[in-house]
């Protein structure tokens, strides 16, 4: 066993260093990781081929493509922020009410079914916008699709 005594640092460290100026300015998103993960599967509708090229990119680069890809992951935020400000003023109540019950839960889905239903039914008539679970078995409904789930 160590005899040094434990140490915390408390300081806040800000890279003060600007980016170069041909990589374009971005807002951050600025939602925490409930919305995020409410609103997840709409932005990974809409945004896919900005994810793609920036996979794709960062693929290409073998491990060094942080300021390479730079301007793939800017376009990659602008589409996830449009996707949100979409949400919030169309489905705005619906978003609200499946995003705090994730943060009540734990952000666990399978809690927050009931809540759930009203969101995927207005995101789609409202933004066209489908939630679609990657891998689901071919044949078999998806588990936000079901009626009456174990865990409703």
């Amino acid at each position: 066993m160590s005899a040094r005594q434990p140490r915390f640092n408390q300081q806040v460290l800000i890279d003060t260093t600007p980016l170069p100026d041909d990589v374009p300015k971005v807002q951050e998103v600025g939602a925490s990781s409930a919305p995020l993960m409410s609103a997840s599967f709409f932005i990974g509708a809409r945004c896919k081929p900005y994810n793609d090229d920036y996979m794709m990119c960062k693929t290409d680069a073998n491990g060094r493509g942080e300021l390479e890809c730079m301007r793939e992951g800017r376009k990659v935020t602008r589409c996830a922020i449009s996707v949100l400000d979409d949400i919030n003023k169309h489905c705005l109540d619906e978003f609200r009410a499946h995003w705090k019950c994730l943060e009540n839960n734990n952000q666990q889905m399978w809690k927050c079914r009931l809540v759930e239903h009203p969101l995927n039914k207005c995101v789609f008539d409202k933004l066209k916008l489908e939630k679609t679970i990657p891998g689901t078995p071919e044949g078999q409904a998806p588990v936000h699709t079901k009626k009456r789930s174990i865990y409703m």
